[in-house]
């Protein structure tokens, strides 16, 4: 039994001294990432394209075991349609060649404008997308949430391309005043959707939007405990991804979570082993 672990993204100069040693430098970011991570989301990706150089990098510096969880772009998923879609596809799926023995899943994020079920395309998109790699597709659409016949189609059209649906669950996020700065972006950008949980394939993810206030979370993820625990008896390979407000304390809300996970199945994480910050003598022991 396994599952996959990350955050929202490997490099964070917040990190350095906790996940990172104090001595490191972003280029090593991916590197250390990997050695206690087993997935990130990519989202970078939703944004801008990567050299072919970078692609490579990215390729050599992560672990062999070490799975990206990659965003499809923002033109693809929100812009283009039909046959220009399926050509920008075409080209980033080329770029990404290198990475894809590495890809655990390709995220289609859509927008909460995009009905897909009314599309006549979109099966096509996701054939063309499952012929690279594994996909999750992630929706917003009111409609897609109401469990009525535009749900069920979609559940339905994703059992047929063998394509996984992205839970959302950003309720700890939202339970908390928007007292910090932080808590107010991340609240104004972030979903606030019903958590609809499901496992179409053998990969299920969810992406738990949290807060630094790592005690906080708890109540909200306690059914996602026993969730993993019900897939992973089931053989899945779940994707579980921990964000926070500016994710400064992501990789503390994942290893918090796999602690837990870890004592109700029994199944470990790397993300346990000890850390830099773990390792450092203490300055009570330098004397």
């Amino acid at each position: 039994m396994m599952y996959y672990l990350g955050c929202p993204m490997w490099a964070h100069e917040h990190w350095r001294g906790s996940l990172f040693d104090d001595r490191s430098s972003p280029s090593d970011f991916l590197a250390q990432y990997s050695r206690y991570f087993n997935a990130v989301e990519g989202n970078t990706t939703f944004y801008a394209d990567p050299s072919p150089a970078t692609v490579l990098r990215w390729q050599s510096q992560a672990a062999a075991h070490f799975r990206f969880t990659l965003k499809i772009p923002k033109l693809i998923s929100h812009q283009l349609r039909g046959v220009d879609r399926l050509d920008a596809l075409s080209r980033w799926q080329a770029l990404m060649a290198p990475l894809q023995p590495q890809i655990g899943l390709c995220h289609l994020q859509l927008s909460g404008q995009y009905l897909v079920t009314a599309d006549a395309d979109f099966t096509g998109l996701l054939q063309q997308l499952r012929q690279f790699s594994p996909v999750a597709v992630e929706v917003r659409h009111p409609a897609l949430f109401n469990k009525g016949p535009a749900e069920q189609q979609l559940h339905q059209l994703l059992r047929q391309t063998g394509c996984e649906r992205v839970i959302l669950d950003s309720r700890a996020l939202f339970a908390q005043p928007p007292v910090t700065a932080a808590l107010q972006d991340a609240q104004q950008k972030k979903p606030r959707l019903p958590v609809h949980v499901c496992a179409l394939g053998p990969n299920p993810m969810f992406r738990f939007v949290g807060v630094s206030d790592l005690a906080a979370n708890r109540p909200f993820y306690q059914p996602w405990l026993k969730k993993m625990a019900q897939w992973l008896g089931e053989g899945l390979t779940p994707y579980a991804f921990f964000h926070t407000e500016d994710n400064q304390s992501a990789p503390l809300l994942a290893r918090q979570f796999a602690s837990e996970l870890a004592a109700l199945t029994g199944v470990s994480h790397p993300v346990l082993e000890p850390w830099p910050a773990d390792l450092a003598p203490s300055q009570n022991t330098l004397f």
